[in-house]
């Protein structure tokens, strides 16, 4: 390392059990907000290879007719409370606003809990593959217990008291939840022409499917319909984010915070306000995909917010 590592040495000093919000706010908003973005992105399209939830998303059309706006909405909710802390004003407002979107679908307490995990996981191996450095022990404890912690006040149940044990089941739902079907497929190649776009001009973008699809593990690709690529070019994918990692890791600590809440993004160009985020509750939502009740905004067993 060229430079001091205060930040690293800073996150190393911390209690992950008493200060896992800081923690997770120095790692994600100083050591790595380029990966920690990009592996929530990968975490969330994963998600959508589950034949429920991809089936829910889809029969919303939030991603046909919105897919920027659904992008950005859960951008900044997840943001808001990763970089302000879930015990923050600011944090308990997001949370109790993905509660209220949440609470209109029927969503198993299975599908949310795998969700949780995605967050929980990913960035870790995202990190171990093209990061600057791996996490360290105590940004896995902290990242467990935060997500654990943030999931609780979600009404999540059943979150095992260890992250062994929900690792394992991250890797059993796949197996078993992972299924080819149209509707998965809709919403994936809607996220993929989304986060394409962003650097392709539309024309080329079948171009740059490919190098997308080399990030892809087997499974993943299988679920959504997309084709295995050779393996000089998966080799070739993984040696450039691996590169950027390397250059990433030349490069002295950051000095401010890279805040996502207060970036320009493209559905709130003028800002935004917590409660507008997500989206009106469709009026055309099949019926069983809707609660048939209104649930409360918050659960009351945990004291969210």
């Amino acid at each position: 390392m060229l430079f001091p590592r205060r930040i690293l040495a800073r996150i190393n000093q911390l209690d992950p059990v008493r200060d896992h919000q800081e923690i997770v706010r120095l790692s994600g908003c100083f050591e790595f907000p380029f990966d920690n973005t990009r592996a929530l992105e990968f975490a969330l399209f994963r998600t959508y290879a589950v034949a429920s939830i991809g089936g829910l998303l889809d029969a919303t059309k939030e991603f046909e007719r919105r897919t920027q706006k659904r992008y950005d909405d859960t951008d900044l909710l997840i943001s808001e409370f990763v970089e302000n802390g879930y015990e923050s004003e600011r944090g308990r407002a997001a949370i109790r606003r993905m509660n209220q979107i949440h609470g209109r679908y029927r969503i198993s307490n299975e599908d949310m809990l795998y969700v949780l995990s995605t967050f929980i996981f990913e960035p870790e191996r995202w990190n171990r593959r093209f990061g600057w450095r791996p996490f360290t022990e105590n940004e896995r404890q902290a990242g467990y217990l935060f997500w654990r912690e943030v999931g609780r006040r979600m009404g999540i149940r059943g979150i095992p008291d260890h992250a062994a044990e929900l690792e394992r089941f991250n890797l059993e739902y796949e197996r078993a939840h992972f299924r080819r079907n149209a509707a998965s497929r809709r919403v994936g190649d809607s996220t993929r022409d989304l986060f394409v776009g962003w650097f392709v001009p539309r024309p080329l973008r079948p171009l740059a499917y490919p190098f997308v699809y080399a990030l892809m593990d087997r499974p993943l690709l299988d679920a959504f319909g997309y084709p295995p690529q050779p393996a000089w070019l998966c080799r070739l994918a993984e040696a450039g984010m691996r590169f950027r990692g390397w250059l990433a890791g030349l490069l002295p600590d950051r000095r401010q915070p890279r805040l996502r809440t207060l970036r320009k993004s493209a559905s709130y160009p003028e800002g935004y306000q917590i409660g507008q985020l997500g989206a009106a509750e469709p009026s055309d939502l099949p019926a069983e995909w809707r609660r048939l009740a209104n649930p409360p905004t918050e659960p009351s067993s945990n004291g969210g917010g």
